[in-house]
């Protein structure tokens, strides 16, 4: 939380801000992004949030998500011109700037200050001022954080409240993993005695699952999961056909690895998704070890100890050899993690 004072005073007086985050957005990115937004439109902001790709269905409900502009070609022109006409920028739930693809050379050109608000680790030095914390579960709590900071904590209500909710909830993997700290517990407490009901929250994230998406769960775990014993391993291939064949929307594969590492056994997990342009990846694992480690040292990622992404430009085919070809090399650390 390096720069509370200049964040603090940079927003004191009303000012057009716009608000970004990572490509495919998750609930802890947008909720973020539309509980700043809808804090900062209280206290007189102009506010646009920009999103760098879409996002799943599922986050639609969101306070403020009608008013977001998805990044297209054909609206290149009009989102220059946001970025050109805003005084600052806020940078959400990423820590580098490749993290927001189309967007990155809007954001480096903007004459506007930059904040970044991030728990990712290894950031790059982009921003004039940031608020940053890797001990935190999600940047949603620190954007309650800096609300609290403000001395606005009164500012925050159902709709801002349900946002952040949603991305602390999902970022924790709904409560259960390491991060979950007493610090988690104290925000969410307050959030819920603004009058939020969890319940429906849970829902309409976790329960809001369509046909296609369910029969494609299904076929994933059943056809396509592959358990390596002698690594405490387990993954998932898709291909581009099989996505289209189960007619998947953004966001279907989302819960796919973290199922994968629920079998006895495995202590790390992952998910290989042929995009036709890359293969995205990510990593999943228990006790101490880290899958950033490996995601950033093969695979051009990063994240946390527990939870990482990558990408490669290779085939999908070439990206599981190149996986299964590392494998050896942590072999003694997957077997004596615990």
């Amino acid at each position: 939380m390096q720069d509370f004072d200049a964040i603090r005073d940079l927003i004191e007086k009303p000012q057009t801000v716009l608000i970004t985050t990572h490509l495919n957005p998750d609930a802890d990115a947008m909720g973020s992004s539309l509980g700043l937004a809808g804090y900062l439109k209280k206290r007189n902001h102009r506010v646009t949030v920009v999103a760098p790709t879409e996002y799943p269905d599922n986050l639609y409900w969101l306070g403020g998500n009608n008013e977001v502009i998805v990044f297209e070609e054909k609206k290149r022109v009009e989102i220059t011109q946001l970025f050109e006409q805003a005084d600052v920028i806020f940078c959400l739930d990423f820590s580098v700037l490749n993290r927001i693809r189309d967007l990155e050379p809007l954001v480096r050109q903007s004459r506007a200050k930059k904040v970044m608000i991030d728990h990712h680790l290894e950031p790059e030095s982009f921003a004039d001022f940031t608020y940053w914390d890797t001990s935190a579960a999600a940047t949603a709590q620190l954007i309650f954080r800096l609300i609290d900071q403000m001395g606005d904590k009164a500012l925050i209500d159902v709709p801002i409240a349900e946002c952040l909710y949603a991305g602390i909830m999902t970022d924790t993997g709904s409560f259960r993993h390491a991060s979950t700290t007493g610090d988690v517990h104290r925000v969410v407490a307050d959030l819920i005695d603004v009058g939020i009901e969890v319940s429906p929250i849970h829902r309409r994230i976790y329960d809001n699952v369509s046909l296609d998406k369910l029969r494609f769960t299904g076929y994933a775990l059943s056809e396509k999961l592959v358990v390596l014993p002698e690594y405490r391993f387990a993954y998932i291939t898709i291909t581009d056909a099989e996505l289209k064949r189960f007619r998947s929307k953004m966001g279907d594969t989302e819960g796919l690895v973290n199922q994968a590492l629920a079998v006895e056994g495995v202590v790390m997990a992952a998910i290989l998704i042929d995009r036709g342009d890359e293969v995205k990846m990510s990593f999943r694992s228990l006790g101490d070890f880290s899958v950033r480690d490996l995601a950033s040292q093969h695979f051009n990622g990063g994240g946390h100890r527990n939870a990482a992404g990558g990408r490669t430009t290779l085939t999908l085919q070439e990206t599981e050899e190149k996986l299964l070809n590392v494998l050896p090399a942590y072999q003694e650390q997957l077997l004596e993690s615990v």
